[in-house]
């Protein structure tokens, strides 16, 4: 900033204030953060020299409704801007960006954490392919915590290091356990997952299973979303319809296994996550 010149910095200013208004306008029609982010991507990337019409954020809005796919939108932002876009030049913007988003519209409660949402957590970090490096619990896999976390454990990280580079750098990462921390640190607010919130501290798969009050052995496991299964040195969650979802390793990040093929032999009640009784039912 310091080293722009003061035309550089209105264009900045100006770009800024056309997001929140993108923002608030996207909002007020009650679309979601990530339909909002979509309709600000076309105004950055396609749109930014249409701006200047009175009408542009009323005619950008125009363009989403429900349920819609990209082909769908672009034809309708070609129509409203006499543009030429491409479907598969903004899909594949758009899929980067998607990888990384968490949706909260899907939670039944943001404001507490609990079984449904740990389940929800757990099945679009599956779905949006996260990766899995030794540490982390969820956030984007940048240059500076890949470093940080080579440094702290060189055996199980560092030696990985080129596979990491490769196939999981730039988007969501966890370790088994991290899997879940990530969503007990995650601040629905914010977007961002803050280490150790919520009165949630840093612990191990072992150590979860040792704090847990409510658990068993896995052949009296209860059938509810939420509850995490254990075996020595790893930990999953159950989703539902006979499925988990854990970290498993390096090389194949999150995945989707069957309850009954996966090794598990306990089943615990995490103890900062809420379970209550209507989703036993």
């Amino acid at each position: 900033m310091e080293e722009m010149s003061d035309e550089e910095k209105a264009k900045l200013q100006t770009v800024e204030d056309m997001m929140n208004a993108i923002e608030s306008a996207m909002t007020e029609k009650g679309f979601t953060a990530e339909r909002t982010k979509e309709a600000q991507v076309l105004y950055t990337l396609a749109l930014y020299d249409y701006a200047q019409a009175d009408d542009f954020v009323d005619k950008l809005i125009g363009c989403f409704t429900e349920e819609q796919t990209d082909e769908q939108l672009i034809a309708a932002v070609n129509a409203a801007f006499g543009t030429e876009l491409k479907t598969e030049d903004y899909s594949k913007i758009m899929n980067s960006i998607r990888a990384k988003a968490i949706n909260v519209s899907k939670f039944v409660d943001p404001e507490t954490k609990n079984n449904v949402d740990l389940a929800e957590w757990a099945k679009q970090a599956y779905a949006k392919k996260w990766g899995y490096v030794y540490g982390t619990y969820g956030e984007v896999l940048n240059e500076s915590i890949l470093t940080t976390k080579i440094s702290q454990f060189p055996e199980q990280v560092g030696e990985n290091e080129e596979f990491i580079r490769q196939h999981w750098l730039g988007g969501r990462t966890a370790d088994c356990i991290g899997l879940i921390k990530g969503y007990a640190w995650f601040n629905c607010d914010t977007g961002q997952i803050e280490y150790r919130s919520n009165g949630v501290r840093d612990t191990g798969s072992d150590p979860m299973l040792d704090m847990a009050t409510e658990k068993g052995t896995i052949d009296t496991m209860p059938d509810i979303p939420g509850i995490a299964v254990w075996m020595d040195g790893h930990i999953g969650i159950y989703v539902g319809d006979g499925q988990t979802i854990h970290a498993a390793n390096t090389e194949l990040g999150v995945i989707m296994t069957p309850l009954a093929q996966s090794g598990w032999t306990h089943w615990l009640k995490i103890p900062y996550i809420t379970y209550p009784d209507s989703n036993a039912q």
